[in-house]
């Protein structure tokens, strides 16, 4: 059938931003096609990559909280296992229902579903392998929405066992005793965090001189002492020299001021960013523009490329590389194809890492406003004051507000505490909308909550906006 079928849009790619375009364009009365090349849609989100990652982190959290801190609370627990193949289970669970409710929702909206690698064969054409068998479609639109993959440093090629990607990460069938990580960025911290809980010894090895650089100063600087609290070793100004795989262990050279040093893990994760998935696409031969240094894809604010007719959103193009982004792209994107104004406010999209505690952040950092003379003010409020907080036993972090010194819009929100990831969309929502921080200082929030730590920050601004000049 789908051989036979003019299309208004194929998009290739189901993950977040492909399969969010794809409901958005059918609701909009686009004739859709998605195509994925895997069995399962989702893309890495869903199957590899945000999804499982949350599944497991909140599973060893349980553990963790289990081990060492329910006695707290009075609860006694005596001898607390692990299983971690049902811990996975679990997970894989959790990842099979998701996939599965994308499909019910393409297909309840319309939208065809073709199983097999896509190649745009020219403007208007997307041809599609399964195996043998070659499927051609012809659209008037194409989206391209393939995601990306994980950096692969040279001398650390991934061999899926000892040196791994974070894909291999989240199936590991034994707790390593020594996990290495190369990369202090999101995913590393993140997957640290799991391991770290269930029991593995991790060393983070970064060759700049502090975790997640683009936090807030203030922010990364309490994540890197809670983190080391909790058992992570940092390597920081380091880089890998060498690293050898055998049967059982990763031999790792490291070189930091001069020296190096050799060191032995079980395994070793090599987390030093993404970069987008563009192999096979057919790109070169269209001539559609390409970044040299980072390989996204060139785009309009439609989304539309330098070719007319293709479209391409999420990882392959410049920005965050962020599942959330993806979506908004997305829906953009469908919308702009439909005649409507579709748009992105990238100066709205949160930022969360998943550790415990979480942090969450949206807006410029104390040090961007810094660096463009921007004259600021900054609230912040510790947890430890907010009395949920305290019931909860989770009294690490706080909140930060930066507003304009003179208008008092909103600049930036950075958190570091519980609950931050659901925290931070109720300052989302307040840059999106223009508001002040006395908007969120007059705005009653509920007693006691974790959001309280927000609104005192957000009357600690005014305490010096009110004498701001």
């Amino acid at each position: 059938m789908a051989g036979n079928t003019e299309y208004d849009l194929v998009i290739i790619g189901s993950g977040p931003g492909g399969y969010v375009a794809a409901v958005r364009a059918a609701q909009l009365g686009l004739k859709t096609a998605c195509v994925e090349k895997n069995d399962r849609l989702g893309g890495v989100c869903l199957n590899v990559g945000c999804i499982p990652s949350k599944a497991l982190l909140d599973s060893s959290e349980y553990y963790h909280l289990a081990r060492e801190h329910f006695a707290d609370h009075g609860i006694e627990t005596g001898g607390v296992s692990m299983d971690l193949s049902k811990m996975m289970a679990r997970k894989d669970n959790v990842v099979r229902e998701l996939t599965e409710n994308v499909q019910q929702l393409l297909k309840g909206n319309g939208v065809d579903i073709i199983t097999g690698t896509g190649r745009i064969a020219e403007p208007g054409r997307v041809d599609v392998a399964n195996g043998r068998k070659k499927t051609t479609l012809r659209t008037r639109n194409i989206l391209l929405a393939t995601g990306s993959q994980s950096v692969e440093v040279p001398g650390l090629a991934f061999d899926g066992k000892r040196i791994v990607s974070s894909t291999e990460a989240l199936r590991f069938d034994t707790v390593p005793k020594h996990l290495g990580i190369v990369g202090g960025g999101y995913i590393g911290l993140e997957m640290g965090s799991v391991w770290r809980r269930l029991g593995a010894k991790v060393t983070v090895i970064e060759m700049l001189p502090k975790i997640a650089s683009g936090l807030d100063g203030q922010v990364g600087r309490t994540l890197d002492r809670i983190l080391r609290k909790q058992g992570f070793e940092f390597l920081m100004n380091t880089r890998v020299t060498h690293a050898k795989a055998t049967a059982k262990q990763v031999k790792v050279t490291v070189a930091s001021e001069g020296k190096s040093d050799d060191l032995v893990f079980d395994r070793l994760l090599v987390s030093v960013g993404r970069k987008p998935l563009t192999q096979g696409l057919g790109l070169d031969a269209l001539g559609i523009r390409t970044d040299a240094g980072t390989g996204a894809i060139q785009v309009d604010e439609t989304y539309q490329t330098n070719v007319k007719g293709i479209f391409a959103i999420g990882d392959l193009t410049p920005g965050p590389m962020l599942a959330h982004k993806a979506s908004a792209e997305g829906l953009a994107a469908a919308e702009c194809m439909a005649g409507r104004a579709g748009e992105v406010n990238y100066d709205a999209i949160p930022a969360i890492i998943y550790t415990w505690p979480e942090v969450a952040s949206v807006g410029l950092t104390e040090e961007a406003v810094k660096a463009g003379n921007i004259p600021y003010c900054v609230g912040s409020f510790p947890f430890s004051g907010a009395g949920r907080a305290r019931c909860m036993g989770e009294k690490d972090g706080f909140v930060k507000l930066i507003s304009h010194g003179k208008t008092d819009r909103i600049l930036g929100v950075h958190i570091i505490g519980p609950r931050a990831a659901d925290m931070i969309a109720e300052c989302v929502l307040a840059m999106e909308f223009g508001a002040s921080s006395e908007d969120i200082a007059r705005t009653i929030h509920g007693h006691p909550t974790f959001s309280e730590a927000l609104q005192e920050a957000a009357m600690s601004v005014r305490k010096c906006s009110i004498y701001a000049s």
